[in-house]
């Protein structure tokens, strides 16, 4: 008995998968699309307010305490890296907003345990997912570290107060810079095709982990100037939350995150 239900379970996500791939994904979508994602995302925030709010609260705490960790630490040189890596990561820790948006699109009610709780339809795989852009992230961070000892040399980090005015007005801090914003740039750009929509995709469908990220990518490059145009909402908007010392976070985060929602809702 066992065996025919383990049986049926394998040819129901097989037949997910091929239902999956078989979407006739939107191509081009225009480059007021994400306006409509963030309208659209901006209505969710408002819908039931508290849960999604209470979650930017977390997300804005727990980055806070992450930074003072690093400062107490010693390891402030990982900061800029660090933040740079929240943007790779922040797919995968926006999941219960997902669920939110797709509650109150069904109808069902939405509460901060609900959303904690996420249970996906893909079960596993979006941890799977979650643990390449983790150690993505890491490697990104340690890349950071390496093109700074190319730069100059093997020495201690001179602190925030120092490191400012050696990237801007010295001639190796303008080169680590343009280098720098290359190599985090296809860090950036890699990890976002694989993230943006997979997350939300392992959410909705019963499928695995490398076809989530596949179909991610796919979507990107088929809808590239929206997808672009996305990307830069998402980076001046994060900057924005930087410069508030994190606090906006705590509306901008789950507003992007139900935006994000939408936008995957439209590929369809």
């Amino acid at each position: 008995m066992a065996g025919k239900e383990h049986s049926s379970t394998l040819i129901s996500e097989v037949s997910d998968i091929e239902e999956t791939r078989n979407i006739k994904w939107k191509r081009d979508l225009s480059w007021g699309a994400p306006l409509r994602w963030l309208s659209s995302g901006w209505k969710d925030l408002w819908t039931r307010p508290i849960p999604s709010l209470l979650y930017g609260v977390a997300v804005c705490a727990a980055s806070i305490v992450f930074i003072a960790y690093m400062f107490d630490t010693g390891r402030d040189y990982f900061l800029f890296p660090a933040l740079a890596g929240f943007l790779i990561v922040g797919p995968l820790i926006a999941a219960g907003l997902y669920l939110k948006s797709r509650n109150i699109e069904a109808g069902k009610p939405v509460t901060l345990r609900t959303m904690l709780a996420v249970q996906p339809l893909s079960g596993a795989q979006v941890f799977f997912t979650g643990m390449l852009l983790a150690m993505l992230m890491m490697l990104w961070m340690r890349a950071a570290v390496l093109i700074y000892a190319l730069f100059f040399g093997v020495q201690p980090f001179p602190g925030l107060d120092l490191i400012v005015d050696m990237l801007l007005t010295t001639p190796r801090g303008w080169a680590m810079l343009i280098v720098g914003s290359l190599i985090g740039s296809l860090f950036a750009g890699f990890a976002f095709a694989l993230s943006v929509f997979s997350i939300p995709l392992l959410l909705d469908r019963r499928i695995d982990a490398i076809t989530a990220m596949a179909i991610s990518t796919a979507m990107v490059w088929n809808n590239l100037r929206p997808s672009l145009m996305w990307g830069a909402i998402v980076l001046v908007l994060f900057l924005v939350s930087v410069a508030t010392g994190l606090l906006a976070l705590i509306v901008i985060f789950p507003w992007l995150g139900h935006a994000t929602w939408h936008a995957y809702r439209e590929m369809k």
